[in-house]
């Protein structure tokens, strides 16, 4: 099994769309190529199946929930490729919306994040992911709360300030 960091370059954009579902609709050829899967496996499956078992549930939630409610939101993710390597990315993903103001899917805009932004973002994480064992997702909210309550900002001033 392999678990090998992979890597794009700081101009490289990865971009995928998704309907409402989170199922893939597109993605341009830098995420089809680190991904692993050709575009046939990728289209019509659901943006989970990069998802990468180090992240907390968390995370995910929040973005559903932001997203879902016709809001911006970004977010470090950490994504495995489909023969077991990861790759981190800094994530702004926002609705989109047919004619009528309706929301018909979501757009996500992938870069290479900071070595210090990950610096932060991976104990953060692993934190999170422990307490999401102990006590589920409501633990590792929990967390993330009393960090951003710490630092005294909210989660948008926190990921933006990386």
């Amino acid at each position: 099994m392999a678990n090998n960091e992979l890597f794009f370059q700081d101009e490289e954009f990865i971009v995928s769309k998704t309907d409402t579902s989170g199922n893939i609709t597109y993605g341009n050829d830098l995420f089809i190529q680190i991904s692993g899967y050709s575009e046939k496996e990728l289209l019509r499956s659901p943006h989970n199946i990069l998802r990468h078992p180090d992240m907390p549930k968390l995370i995910f939630k929040l973005l559903w929930e932001r997203v879902q409610n016709g809001k911006e939101i970004f977010a470090y993710v950490k994504n495995q490729t489909k023969d077991k390597n990861y790759y981190w990315v800094f994530a702004h993903v926002t609705p989109s919306y047919d004619n009528s103001g309706k929301i018909i899917g979501f757009h996500s805009v992938r870069r290479k994040p900071t070595p210090e932004a990950l610096s932060v973002i991976i104990p953060l994480y692993t934190s999170l992911l422990n307490g999401e064992k102990r006590g589920g997702i409501n633990e590792s909210k929990s967390i993330l709360e009393k960090q951003l309550a710490q630092l005294g900002k909210n989660y948008d001033q926190f990921i933006l300030a990386l």
